[in-house]
């Protein structure tokens, strides 16, 4: 029945794939459903939308059922309960991982270490894990869209640090569910971690979204020079560092001068709009 088209999907995704992928090779396409992205709802209610609910997005995230949920109490409640019962509902079912605790913990690490390179050793130490055990564990977190690894950008400068990770999280809400915090941005000393994990995976969303099939790393050096986001299209290079405050981060003299046809840009309050939609808004 060549003219019926059926699209499968559900939150199992190793299940999905385990058996409908080999039978359908040459005739499926297969996509990722994102938490809704500030592209979406620019494009549905513009983009002023997103400058009023800013804070609500990073403090609870885009999870559809977030946004149709009135009070902050019913959205704690929500993402708590997508916490426990769903989010890692294909490792333990699926990949027949026991210890549950352990991968709650695991996250609840990473959870506080957005934006910095994350240790494997370190973690293995702490959660009474061997490393190839934490390696496999993040691995499949990645796999089932929990969590985002972004590795070191190097042309072979001797300086750079290549060998290590940064994780971020697809959604502000999981990550805020797993550490139990939803205080609103004005009592938190988390911010700087929030804003930067909001932005990337928005980036991330966008260009998914409109076919831009782009590298991405972060940078630094052994002397701590460093940039958050590293994006690499078409043959160029642009450097982002992420910035809550209205204010415009230093340009790392190495980078420029190893880079010097690269491009450099603060993305703060005053300017994220284009950066993770396409569209601006004054304010």
């Amino acid at each position: 029945m060549p003219s019926i088209k059926v699209i499968a999907s559900g939150s199992s995704s190793f299940d999905l794939s385990n058996k409908l992928g080999e039978p359908l090779t040459g005739r499926q396409r297969i996509g990722v459903i994102y938490p809704l992205s500030m592209l979406e709802l620019s494009e549905q209610f513009g983009p002023m939308e997103i400058q009023t609910r800013l804070d609500e997005f990073m403090v609870f995230g885009t999870f559809p059922e977030t946004l149709n949920i009135q009070s902050d109490l019913e959205k704690v409640e929500y993402l708590s309960t997508l916490r426990d019962s769903f989010l890692l509902k294909d490792l333990l079912v699926l990949e027949s991982i026991k210890n549950a605790s352990k991968l709650t913990s695991l996250l609840k690490l990473l959870a506080f270490q957005i934006g910095k390179e994350v240790s494997i050793t370190e973690l293995s130490n702490t959660l009474g894990l061997a490393k190839h055990t934490v390696e496999r564990y993040l691995d499949l977190l990645e796999k089932v869209f929990v969590i985002k690894r972004v590795g070191g950008f190097s042309r072979n400068l001797r300086k750079e640090i290549t060998k290590t990770f940064r994780y971020y999280f697809w959604d502000n809400g999981i990550r805020n569910a797993l550490i139990n915090n939803f205080n609103h941005l004005d009592s938190r000393d988390d911010i700087g971690m929030l804003w930067e994990n909001f932005i990337f995976s928005e980036r991330l969303k966008r260009n998914t979204y409109k076919r831009r099939y782009a590298n991405y790393y972060f940078w630094r050096t052994y002397d701590r020079q460093e940039i958050d986001f590293i994006e690499e299209y078409g043959g160029e290079l642009a450097g982002y560092e992420f910035k809550w405050a209205a204010k415009e981060a230093k340009k790392p003299k190495l980078w420029l001068d190893t880079y010097d046809k690269s491009h450099f840009e603060t993305i703060n309050k005053a300017n994220f709009l284009p950066f993770i939609t396409g569209s601006s808004v004054t304010v």
